[in-house]
């Protein structure tokens, strides 16, 4: 269900869903956490997604477009900039707790035996980027590899984690240079 077919009040649900998702986690917010803090009554509730699953996909699906978007405006839009700018940008669209792949990294240690088919979205989506990565770091560099594109993404990843460790310094500068120096 494209997402301008939606009533603002399932909107207001959605949205509502995913600050507590990234919160709490998946697993820690139900059904009923969801419609106390939306302010609905659970049959509007399972009138619009009619399931958990299907919120959770709908979540996802709301912050991979996101993601996209913008993935696709800093490779294709901007073309002012070089790639080393563009790999910075899309690395830090990605490693930051309030930014859009927040709720799809958890979903990766969450969801991937309880909700298969929202998990299977957040696959999707890093196969996407990492084909999105591959093509530009081919066009500086045609002995680019596909796992440099890989590589990328677990560079991010890393930088995820980090970030949601209390004990941890915020390093991502030096994880992106440790990276981009290996491509050149």
């Amino acid at each position: 269900m494209p997402y301008s077919d939606l009533s603002l009040r399932a909107l207001s649900v959605l949205h509502t869903s995913r600050y507590l998702f990234n919160k709490y986690g998946f697993h820690n917010v139900g059904v009923d956490r969801i419609i106390e803090s939306a302010k609905i009554p659970k049959a509007t509730f399972y009138n619009y997604f009619h399931s958990k699953e299907r919120l959770i996909k709908m979540c996802l699906a709301f912050q991979k477009d996101g993601l996209k978007q913008e993935v696709i405006s800093i490779i294709y839009v901007q073309k002012d900039l070089s790639l080393v700018e563009k790999l910075r940008k899309i690395y830090f669209l990605h490693a930051n707790l309030d930014g859009l792949y927040h709720l799809p990294f958890k979903a990766i240690f969450e969801i991937a035996k309880t909700h298969p088919k929202a998990y299977q979205l957040v696959i999707d989506y890093r196969n996407w980027l990492i084909n999105e990565i591959y093509k530009l770091l081919l066009t500086t560099n045609t002995n680019a590899s596909k796992q440099d594109a890989h590589m990328f993404l677990f560079v991010i990843d890393g930088a995820m984690v980090q970030l949601l460790d209390s004990n941890s310094v915020d390093d991502r500068e030096r994880l992106l240079d440790y990276f981009l120096v290996g491509v050149g």
